[in-house]
């Protein structure tokens, strides 16, 4: 079975056959997969009226277990965005009901965010068709390609999740 990237590779070949081209055969591929996933996320995530940064904070509370809240502070870790932006999303997530302020017992100054239930319910709601979405996507790989292909993508991704700062 032959595809785009094949095609982008043999075109490279003939005209730059002084290149080595192979690494464009396995990031390219990475590259397009990326914006295949991103367009089912998006189509996951309107399906039950989320945008991908509501559904990234949204998440992030509820994995954090019961009673479903983080510190802005927590939040911008594990959402990599700045403090100015998570403020603005909370803002939004709160207007929306999904989402409420709380002030943080052990810091007087501090807050808490916390899911509402309708946010863990949209929350369930969206991974739940995210999951169904990756998995038709994944459906021609065997349970030992999907686990050797983490395993792989692993080695590629950790060094940049591991860089200090």
């Amino acid at each position: 079975m032959e595809d785009e990237v094949d095609r982008l590779v043999a075109a490279w070949r003939r005209e730059r056959p002084d290149l080595d081209v192979e690494p464009l055969e396995v990031l390219s591929r990475v590259s397009r997969l990326a914006r295949h996933l991103d367009r089912a996320r998006r189509l996951a995530f309107t399906e039950h009226g989320l945008e991908t940064w509501e559904f990234d904070v949204l998440t992030a509370l509820r994995r954090a277990g019961t009673p479903y809240q983080l510190s802005p502070g927590q939040l911008l870790t594990q959402t990599l965005v700045t403090s100015g932006t998570m403020t603005n999303r909370i803002d939004r997530l709160t207007k929306k009901g999904l989402v409420e302020r709380l002030p943080d017992p052990s810091d007087r100054r501090g807050v808490l965010v916390r899911l509402t239930d309708e946010g863990k319910d949209r929350a369930d709601q969206a991974l739940a068709g995210l999951l169904a979405q990756e998995r038709a996507i994944l459906g021609e790989l065997t349970r030992a390609q999907r686990v050797e292909l983490a395993g792989l993508l692993r080695q590629l991704t950790a060094p940049f999740d591991n860089i200090p700062g």
